[in-house]
């Protein structure tokens, strides 16, 4: 038994070693919301010298613990590191909240992070319009960061401090074919996916200015935009500005975020538009959202929430792209609608958003995948000795893909049920708790009823809190990265 947990515990101090360089190299976060609180002159900026100090002292400590326990991480440690580095960095990342917001908990100050650094968007603070400029800007600034993965980032940096990579790409990277990838090694896929991350980032944030925004709006909504999460800086989120051009230019922005990031390299280096087209997943999620919107905006002008289409076109079109790729900004309250509107958008939040998008959800090549197999099956039944295999844009997908696929599925059902019980038996009502669980799940913001775009999540209890909150993290960490801590062979030697 000794020698057992020697080697249990020599086989966790790499992973606390990572999470030291990590916790250090996010301590550089806080110089953003830093100079804002300079530039504006909103007195918190003591909030983030302290908070980018404990980050950076904690995370000190904990790399000269294990400094000597330097090897590469292995596939069990990969998961146990994404899984602890999100917590860790929302903890840490509470601290200025909490510092600078009176009478704020630490969980509901934990739940906002944790929804920015998850692109959730769902947020439990009023007032946003009064908020010190640095804490609206540290708010969205998580969100950009977990946008693409602060893991996939670290993937860039840390094989300089000789931290191998690949083991947290695969854990931290979206969708069921990981294994691709852009560039021959691994540091250079992450660094291109950040700097296609980057450039749209910066022509989203020119756009809302030229559109009208002031330039701080501008750069947290761009944030927010790209990472698909929602959060903005005024309590009427896009609802606030009322501009048909703004909403326009939103609703490109969010949709090219939820296509896959590799197809935008790619259709950037070889300078064509060629690449969507031959994407069959970013074919599918544009046609899905095309006909929803005109088919949801029919529906709404026939039931007489707007007397013309074109205005239900409007409303509908932004709201449903934003829910639907889990974005989460809200023009009005669409929650008061005919019930089949704001379901139908909470049920493509399930399946629009792509592999290697910055949404979540179960995404639209498991989806794909789904549909063909069950293809598969019924053609099985009338012709039992014909083979057919599933094939997506004329690609082979191996059968250990489709199991994985089913099993994911299962889990992630399985998750809707157990969180949803959970807030019923909190007390919460069946639509809050459904909703706000598929919400969270999927990464998406605002749900309905108690938790509906009128509201937010700052009604719950700190218990129903807590459990949106793990829904998010294991929505964002897509299932299996959570679950797979929780089985006897990942403990097993």
């Amino acid at each position: 038994m000794p020698t057992q947990n020697s080697a249990a515990v020599r086989g966790i101090l790499p992973v606390v070693r990572v999470l030291g360089l990590l916790l250090m190299l996010f301590s550089s976060t806080y110089l953003l919301p830093l100079a804002c609180s300079l530039l504006y002159r909103d007195g918190e900026h003591w909030d983030f010298v302290t908070a980018m100090l404990l980050s950076l002292v904690v995370g000190l400590a904990m790399w000269f613990a294990t400094r000597h326990a330097k090897r590469d991480i292995k596939p069990r440690e990969g998961f146990l590191l994404v899984s602890l580095s999100w917590v860790l960095m929302g903890a840490t990342a509470a601290v200025p909240l909490m510092m600078t917001i009176e009478g704020l908990s630490f969980t509901d100050a934990f739940f906002e992070t944790i929804s920015g650094l998850t692109t959730t968007g769902s947020t439990v603070l009023t007032g946003l319009d009064q908020l010190p400029p640095s804490v609206n800007l540290w708010r969205h600034e998580l969100c950009w960061l977990g946008g693409m993965g602060i893991i996939v980032l670290a993937v860039a940096i840390l094989p300089l401090l000789g931290v191998g990579g690949m083991q947290l790409y695969k854990a931290e990277m979206p969708g069921p074919i990981k294994d691709d990838k852009l560039t021959p090694r691994i540091t250079q896929t992450a660094k291109s996916l950040w700097v296609v991350y980057t450039a749209i980032t910066v022509l989203c944030t020119v756009s809302y200015r030229l559109a009208g925004m002031n330039w701080f709006d501008a750069v947290c909504h761009a944030f927010a935009t790209l990472a698909l999460a929602g959060f903005s800086t005024h309590d009427q989120s896009f609802g606030y500005f009322d501009s048909p051009v703004l909403e326009v230019i939103s609703i490109f922005f969010m949709t090219l975020s939820a296509l896959n990031f590799a197809t935008h390299f790619l259709a950037w280096k070889s300078g064509s538009l060629k690449a969507y087209w031959r994407d069959p997943e970013a074919r599918m999620v544009l046609a899905v959202l095309a006909v929803s919107c005109f088919g949801v905006a029919l529906f709404v002008w026939w039931q007489g929430v707007y007397p013309s289409f074109w205005t239900a076109l409007r409303h509908v079109s932004f709201n449903l792209v934003s829910i639907a790729t889990d974005c989460g900004f809200v023009s009005m309250d669409y929650g008061s609608w005919p019930l089949f509107a704001p379901l139908m958008f909470l049920l493509l939040s399930c399946v629009v958003a792509s592999s290697g998008s910055t949404g979540g959800g179960i995404k639209m090549i498991r989806t794909l995948i789904l549909f063909k197999q069950s293809d598969n099956e019924m053609f099985a039944l009338m012709h039992p000795n014909g083979v057919r295999v599933v094939k997506i844009g004329g690609r082979a997908i191996e059968p250990r893909v489709v199991l994985s696929v089913l099993g994911f599925v299962h889990l992630y059902s399985i998750s809707v049920l157990v969180f949803t019980f959970l807030l019923l038996a909190s007390g919460l009502d069946f639509l809050s708790s459904f909703t706000a669980v598929i919400a969270s799940l999927n990464n998406a913001g605002p749900g309905l009823g108690q938790v509906g775009p009128a509201s937010n999540y700052g009604v719950l209890s700190d218990f129903q809190t807590w459990v949106c909150t793990v829904a998010m993290l294991v929505g964002r960490l897509e299932v299996f990265t959570v679950f797979v801590m929780f089985t006897p062979a990942f403990w097993r030697d």
